[in-house]
């Protein structure tokens, strides 16, 4: 691992055990089992839904946070993860804040998945 990827062990201390596993040129940061955060080209991204978005949207942007987007196919594709405000890298009760804001996107993105799908009604004849 590099320094960087240590280094987020120490951030997210208060927040509790992380963590990392190589993926994709980058690495995915994960508690509990759930992916919540993303460490790629030297960024901070976290797990981000309509939930923790609508609510924090101001400040991401205030943050100066901007989504994660890669290529593919000649097409830019978006995820849902945000870059962290650098406070977040600085400040222990931030990273705490943010790193569980993130998580709890994590679980109710991990929660719909789960959610048996309504069944068709059955046709009689």
């Amino acid at each position: 691992m590099n320094e960087s990827i240590d280094y987020l062990h120490e951030v997210f201390d208060a927040f509790g055990p992380i963590q990392v596993r190589r993926m994709f040129g980058g690495w995915g940061i994960y508690h509990d089992g759930l992916m919540f955060g993303l460490y790629a080209a030297g960024r901070l991204y976290l797990k981000t839904d309509a939930h923790n978005v609508a609510h924090n949207v101001a400040q991401f942007e205030a943050a100066g946070s901007e989504p994660f987007t890669y290529m593919q196919r000649n097409k830019v594709v978006k995820l849902s993860y945000w870059s962290a405000p650098e406070a977040v890298l600085d400040e222990r009760e931030q990273a705490y804040v943010w790193g569980r804001t993130a998580f709890e996107a994590a679980l109710r993105a991990k929660s719909a998945k789960n959610k048996p799908k309504p069944q068709q009604p059955k046709n009689s004849k």
